[in-house]
């Protein structure tokens, strides 16, 4: 506790042996001993009151617990695999077809139907044409 070490208490002891003689040396060593229970206990009462008003316990608890919350996040990060980069995808070639341009009136505008998607119009009605021989979008035709 404080530093003392068996010779320094040994002499300690042989000092007081000589100032206070055989008879009364049993006497002073239970006296001291209770008084350091006394000291001993009081500092004990005042450290857990102190640790209580200070929430001491409640404080070790979060460290605690952050300690834990941080070694899991490092496991994580070890034991996940890392994401791989997605492989492009090519995108698929869709035909187009190349139909005659008509001028719509706005009777036949009116009769047709609303396109299926903004996105892709639906053709009007016309006849089937038959693609250009220079058109790549096509497959080659067989001979």
């Amino acid at each position: 506790m404080f530093g003392i070490s068996f010779s320094e208490l040994l002499l300690v002891g042989l000092v007081a042996l000589l100032v206070l003689g055989p008879e009364r040396l049993p006497g002073a060593a239970r006296t001291a001993g209770l008084w350091v229970g006394r000291l001993k206990r009081s500092f004990n009462a005042i450290k857990q009151e102190v640790e209580r008003e200070i929430g001491a316990d409640e404080i070790r608890r979060q460290l605690h617990n952050e300690h834990i919350l941080s070694l899991e996040q490092e496991a994580r990060k070890i034991f996940t695999p890392t994401q791989q980069e997605p492989t492009p995808v090519e995108p698929v070639a869709t035909p187009t077809i190349h139909a005659p341009t008509a001028e719509v009136t706005p009777a036949v505008a009116a009769a047709e139907p609303a396109p299926a998607s903004p996105v892709e119009p639906v053709a009007p009605a016309a006849a089937p044409t038959t693609p250009a021989p220079h058109d790549t979008t096509l497959p080659p035709r067989a001979p």
